[in-house]
């Protein structure tokens, strides 16, 4: 044998068995699968977060070594109005050791409502490709068994840097009344029930952000957000299926995509489904409709002829 050959062989076998020894690479696109998750729970290069709507969740069981974000006070500014500082946010994706090589793993319950959320704000940061969602978050990984834990998870700190944000993945009111005048040629989808759709509804039952009008933005197609997942395991539909879901409501990815609902947070979902896995150009509008039935001066859509009676 020459020397070539041997040489090839064993550069061919460190290769291999380096490769052997490295963690799992994570699976290519933005869903990863929780039978994928439940065998690389101990790798380094992966840390999974929870972001859930109830906020006493986590601490009665989540996924083995996930870290809480409590959404309202985690991913949000809790005196302004806005999301997250850069600054605030980097602190506590530091603490919890993410590098710019970790791919971020989300989940949450409610078919990844508030985890969506969650992976907009990253987005915003800059993170991108790092981030997916654990594909039917809670409720599937509970519905196959896969295991639960209630210890708080310590790691060592790490050193990073953000490059947010990212102004691209938010419409502001200018954005959104731009496309209801149909002066930007951006396509607005509202997310939110037939009946806040219609106006019959102000918000749902329990909901503390209110507006003083109930109906919708002008123009505005109607696809509820929870359409793109399978009720049955919380995963969201095939590619195929959402891409036949939106295009049946007028939006097939040819337009730029404003999505809202009433504060933002499940209108990210839409946004993750038509940007992230579809890929349009989507903006997610978290003012929504609290902001947007709220002002002086907007033109509304109401169906129902609802008035608010201010009680």
């Amino acid at each position: 044998m020459s020397f070539i050959s041997i040489l090839k062989r064993a550069i061919a076998g460190g290769l291999l068995a380096a490769t052997l020894a490295a963690p799992a690479l994570a699976q290519q696109g933005p869903l990863l699968e929780a039978e994928w998750l439940s065998k690389n729970l101990d790798n380094p290069k992966v840390r999974v977060f929870e972001v859930s709507v109830d906020p006493g969740l986590y601490e009665r069981g989540h996924i083995p070594g996930a870290v809480n974000l409590n959404w309202h006070t985690d991913l949000v500014d809790t005196v302004r109005r806005d999301i997250v500082s850069k600054e605030k946010f980097e602190a506590l994706l530091e603490k919890a050791g993410v590098t710019k090589d970790t791919t971020v793993v989300l989940y949450g319950d409610n078919n990844n409502w508030f985890a969506a959320w969650g992976a907009w704000v990253f987005n915003i940061n800059g993170l991108g490709d790092q981030v997916k969602l654990l594909d039917g978050g809670r409720k599937y990984w509970e519905k196959i068994g896969l295991p639960l834990d209630t210890k708080t998870p310590s790691y060592t700190a790490s050193d990073l840097t953000l490059s947010g944000p990212n102004a691209a993945l938010r419409a502001r009111l200018p954005d959104v009344l731009a496309a209801a005048d149909g002066k930007s040629g951006a396509v607005v989808v509202d997310i939110r029930s037939p009946d806040e759709f219609s106006g019959k509804l102000f918000a749902p039952e329990g909901s503390k952000e209110l507006s003083i009008r109930a109906g919708h933005v002008p123009g505005a197609k109607n696809v509820t957000w929870s359409k793109a997942v399978d009720p049955e395991t919380g995963k969201f539909k095939s590619k195929d299926e959402l891409k036949k879901l939106y295009a049946d409501a007028g939006v097939d990815g040819s337009k730029p995509v404003i999505v809202y609902c009433r504060i933002g947070e499940r209108s990210s979902h839409t946004w993750f489904a038509l940007s992230r896995i579809l890929g349009y150009d989507v903006k997610n509008y978290d003012g929504s409709w609290t902001e947007y039935g709220n002002s002086v001066g907007v033109p509304i859509a109401n169906l129902s002829g609802t008035v608010w009676q201010g009680k």
